[in-house]
């Protein structure tokens, strides 16, 4: 489906019978489900539990699966204006600036899937999104913190106001969960199932780092790997570094990906209670054997840096409770070896928007946003996993293996690495979940296995 077709989609349909929807979470996930739902005729209400949304974060990527409904909430312009269109990804070992193979992005990506692939400052995204937001209709009311939703899975939600202490119940017609990774919805739903849904060590911590043009302005060689159009991936053993230039080349985003401590104590007066605090040694230390480009950039990172744990969580065995949903991280949280988090959470909230201007009957429309997105998004988490170890190898015959491929381009075949993978990027890339829930709908609710 190329930009023509995708470009009306959620401003031209309407709600069968509009909602009053509360929604928790303010992120990227909440914010594109409060865009669909309002510009369909829904009434949204978006809780977020600190006082002002600031544009924090660094850079992702935005893969044609998700600017395909960034067109059609009406913000692919303004997006573009802040996304950097990288040519391709640069793949190299670890010890030197060898390159064993390059990946095409833009142009080809675009002329393949009909959409475009870029990579964009977080903040940016979430600060279009949030204007998006509001001019849509979405009331948005800060420093509410959620403590959690009827006991029954009734769409009513308990909230403490942060700037007065006072407790009290806000009542809708469906409460859309999208409150990230520690989501309180999540543990109610889990311990209503009896499901046991702790986290599990995945092995592997990132650092991330955001390292602006006036620090390296006397670097030629920096200067010119952010001056380029190209993502750069180093792959060495137990760690791999994803960079790119982000914000009109005056940041240079790398992603930083090494073994987790087993020690690590996680940092809770820390908003990201996931991550802790790290020193810039540390980093050192491990990069110290990795490309001179690799450390060069590291040594601009303050002292003190942010880590990030990558735990794994088991696949939650419902979404939907009642007229309570999940969705994005609250339901599916990813590894970001396959660069799907975001996207995924701009799909749920498509799903959702779509299934509920084809029916009045709410748990049906629930049913089908299970059914469509569950399936696809766990198999996108499990893919994440596998490239993850693929990316990671040591040295020796299968990192060998592996590195022949990419210098022969071999294509097709079931590839761990899913971005040497055409099929998989099919699968990831071309699917319109949009499209998909409203062509195939009759055969959705004629699947229903639990209504």
């Amino acid at each position: 489906m190329g930009p023509s077709e995708a470009r009306p989609y959620f401003s031209s349909r309407r709600a069968v019978a509009p909602l009053n929807v509360i929604i928790i979470g303010a992120g990227i996930a909440g914010l594109s489900a409060g865009i669909a739902l309002a510009q369909t005729g829904h009434s949204v209400t978006i809780l977020e539990r600190v006082p002002q949304i600031t544009e924090a974060g660094a850079g992702i990527q935005l893969a044609p699966n998700a600017t395909r409904i960034l067109r059609r909430m009406g913000v692919i312009e303004e997006i573009m204006e802040h996304m950097s269109v990288l040519s391709r990804v640069s793949i190299r070992r670890y010890d030197s600036d060898e390159e064993l193979g390059s990946s095409p992005l833009m142009p080809a990506i675009g002329i393949r899937y009909g959409e475009p692939m870029g990579v964009i400052h977080r903040g940016d995204l979430q600060r279009i999104l949030l204007k998006a937001a509001l001019e849509s209709g979405c009331c948005i009311r800060t420093s509410q913190v959620v403590v959690g939703v009827h006991s029954r899975f009734l769409p009513q939600v308990q909230v403490r106001d942060a700037l007065t202490g006072m407790f009290s119940w806000i009542s809708a017609d469906l409460v859309v969960a999208a409150d990230g990774i520690n989501s309180i919805v999540r543990k109610q739903l889990s311990t209503a199932a009896e499901f046991s849904d702790e986290p599990m060590p995945g092995g592997d911590a990132a650092y991330r780092l955001l390292v602006p043009r006036e620090k390296i302005k006397h670097d030629s060689k920096l200067l010119q790997m952010l001056d380029q159009d190209v993502a750069v991936r180093y792959m060495g053993p137990g760690g791999h570094v994803m960079a790119y230039p982000v914000k009109r080349n005056t940041l240079y985003n790398l992603v930083l990906l090494h073994p987790a401590k087993e020690t690590d104590q996680r940092d809770i007066a820390s908003e990201d209670v996931w991550s802790t605090k790290a020193h810039r040694k540390a980093m050192l230390d491990f990069y110290n054997d990795w490309s001179p480009a690799v450390r060069a950039w590291l040594r601009h990172a303050e002292e003190e840096i942010l880590e990030w744990r990558l735990d794994t969580y088991p696949a939650m065995p419902r979404w939907v409770r009642g007229n309570v949903l999940l969705l994005g991280d609250a339901c599916h949280p990813m590894l970001p070896y396959v660069a799907q988090g975001a996207a995924m959470s701009i799909e749920d909230a498509a799903v959702l928007a779509a299934a509920l201007t084809r029916t009045s009957n709410v748990p049906l429309a629930l049913e089908v946003y299970e059914t469509v997105r569950k399936e696809r998004a766990d198999r996108i988490a499990a893919s994440a996993a596998s490239t993850g170890r693929s990316l990671h190898l040591s040295d020796g015959p299968e990192q060998e293996k592996r590195d022949d491929a990419i210098r022969h381009a071999v294509v097709g075949g079931d590839r761990e690495d899913r971005w040497c993978d055409n099929e998989w990027q099919d699968y990831m890339w071309a699917t319109d979940v949009t499209r998909d829930t409203i062509e195939n709908w009759e055969q959705l609710v004629g699947f229903r296995p639990r209504l």
